[in-house]
């Protein structure tokens, strides 16, 4: 092997070595903006689970107060 075709060959490697690091660059970049997008989402899933959590508080409360007026109800009745 001659040192033309051994500089072919080193650069056909170096090609793909390059094309590789900027596949993976991209690879990355997509990979952050869908953490990114996965950061945002658990945000909003945060929001709205602690807004259903306040809502079943507020259920609870309103179906206690209905059980113990029903209780008083019926107290008075006997």
């Amino acid at each position: 092997m001659d040192i033309d075709q051994r500089l072919d060959k080193l650069t056909a490697r170096h090609e793909a070595l390059t094309q590789t690091v900027e596949l993976i660059a991209r690879m990355q970049i997509k990979t952050e903006e869908a953490q990114q997008n996965l950061v945002e989402t658990q945000r909003k899933n945060e929001v709205l689970i602690a807004q259903v959590m306040e809502s079943v508080n507020s259920l609870a409360r309103i179906a206690h107060a209905r059980e113990q007026r029903i209780t008083d109800i019926e107290d008075r009745r006997q």
